[in-house]
């Protein structure tokens, strides 16, 4: 199951095509009749029934719903992908200080707790055992201006994956996150600034470049393998090394 495929630029996309790729069956989920036809567009390139189903993340009997038809379709799954993320757009500018009450509770529940409601929902059809892996940023970990409450939420998203792993591993389910550096997605663009953080990251990532969405499906792929079966409750970066630098 992939939740977060938005349009052409979407690193849920990159990540779907790699496993469908690799020989997964998916099944996508979109928010909204707008974002179901673009993604329609773009899973008719995979060369297979892809069911296409609206979900929520903030409505849990939404999340019921898509779980009990693609248990109906498939029987069981193994991989599940979290690459949704919301804050309001004024929270994403200016000050964290000036953070409302209300912004700080949105990004939280869609782009945090939507990982929990989501892995709850998945793993008792995690009958063999799966790999849950979600999109997170350096933004959880270190000061990165405008990027604001996402920060926090995306830190509360690194911290829920441990849980998780804990929480799941007796089932055999592993539970990672990607840290990806900048792409130029539709929520990146709502970021203040996005495009002097692609420089900055060209001009100081050791790699001196940015990555490519490929880059980020083969590490999802890897995640999804039995060549990753010791590996959860991680962060791995995929930043061209960004991360590991001090200036």
């Amino acid at each position: 199951m992939v939740f977060g495929v938005a349009n052409k630029r979407s690193i849920a996309l990159a990540i779907a095509q790699a496993w469908h790729n690799q020989g997964a069956k998916l099944a996508l989920t979109n928010q909204g009749k707008r974002l179901k036809e673009n993604v329609e567009e773009l899973v008719g390139t995979f060369g297979q029934a892809t069911p296409i189903l609206p979900c929520d993340v903030t409505n849990n009997d939404e999340i019921a719903r898509v779980f009990s038809e693609v248990q109906q379709r498939f029987g069981k799954l193994h991989l599940m992908l979290h690459s949704v993320a919301f804050a309001p757009r004024e929270a994403l500018e200016g000050n964290f200080l000036d953070t409302s009450r209300e912004a700080f509770r949105v990004a939280h529940d869609v782009s945090a707790y939507s990982l929990v409601a989501l892995a709850r929902a998945a793993a008792p059809m995690m009958t063999e055992g799966g790999s849950i892996v979600a999109m997170t940023y350096y933004g959880a970990e270190k000061v990165v201006p405008h990027y604001n409450v996402m920060g926090v939420a995306k830190a509360s998203l690194e911290a829920s994956t441990r849980y998780l792993a804990y929480d799941l591993g007796p089932r055999k389910i592993r539970v990672n996150c990607i840290s990806a550096g900048p792409m130029n997605t539709l929520a990146a663009r709502g970021i203040a600034g996005f495009t002097d953080m692609l420089k900055h990251y060209e001009a100081h990532a050791p790699l001196k470049r940015n990555v490519l969405p490929e880059e980020l499906g083969a590490t999802a792929a890897f995640l999804a393998s039995d060549g990753a079966a010791a590996i959860t409750g991680q962060v791995i970066y995929v930043d061209s090394g960004y991360q590991i630098m001090g200036m």
